[in-house]
């Protein structure tokens, strides 16, 4: 989702420029299963398990929370919620399945249907299950931002959790300047270049119900740009 709302956000900006002929464009899309993106979101889980009692570790649930997403755009058949349920599935792989998890969404806005269970009302929902322990996971998200630092910190791991009682409750830090996901992009970006394919196929491919004019221009100008 993200990388589409910059395709659209950019196009509108070039579109219209002359690019210079000497310019080789080459696009890296998707990397929700790269080993070492996977491994990184595992070490970051890791040193929030080691710091609950060991009495009660193994009963931690693992919330990933990802941004949310319109059922429309779903409909669709936007990748999104499958790219981060297969990142969600070999994090746990990784982990050897070793604490209950679940993946819920976060930071819906407006009335429409959106990809639930929502967050806040995934741990309403497990306190009532007599569940108290969990650590908030961010997954598709790379770095610290306001939907970590005040939306889960504060909204839920301090404000929600006080509400209902939950104790204790951790929040798994972003990837952010982690070694090992600095290493990922790293080989991202030269197994990329080694590939010698400027653009995949997916990037190219609009959703089966997608009417949206612009991106069927997006994708026809990158099928341009990235033939030079």
């Amino acid at each position: 989702m993200l990388n589409e709302c910059f395709v659209f956000i950019y196009t509108k900006v070039v579109i219209s420029r002359q690019l210079p002929n000497n310019m080789k464009w080459s696009i890296i899309d998707r990397w929700a299963t790269h080993p070492l993106f996977v491994k990184t979101i595992a070490e970051r889980i890791k040193e929030e398990l080691i710091k609950f009692p060991s009495n009660i570790r193994d009963d931690v649930i693992v919330l990933f929370s990802a941004h949310s997403l319109p059922l429309k755009a779903v409909n669709r058949g936007d990748p999104y919620p499958s790219e981060v349920g297969a990142t969600v599935a070999l994090v746990m792989q990784e982990l050897n399945y070793c604490n209950p998890y679940n993946l819920v969404w976060q930071s819906k806005v407006g009335p429409l249907p959106w990809l639930a269970p929502f967050t806040d009302e995934a741990l309403k929902a497990y306190v009532k299950q007599g569940k108290k322990h969990f650590i908030l996971v961010p997954v598709a998200f790379v770095n610290e931002h306001i939907e970590t630092l005040h939306e889960m910190d504060i909204e839920y791991c301090k404000e929600l959790a006080e509400e209902l009682g939950i104790e204790p409750i951790r929040r798994a830090a972003a990837p952010n300047d982690h070694p090992i996901f600095i290493d990922a992009l790293t080989d991202l970006v030269v197994s990329h270049l080694k590939s010698n394919r400027a653009i995949s196929p997916k990037f190219l491919t609009r959703c089966p119900h997608c009417v949206n004019e612009n991106c069927l221009r997006s994708k026809n100008w990158y099928a341009q740009i990235c033939k030079k």
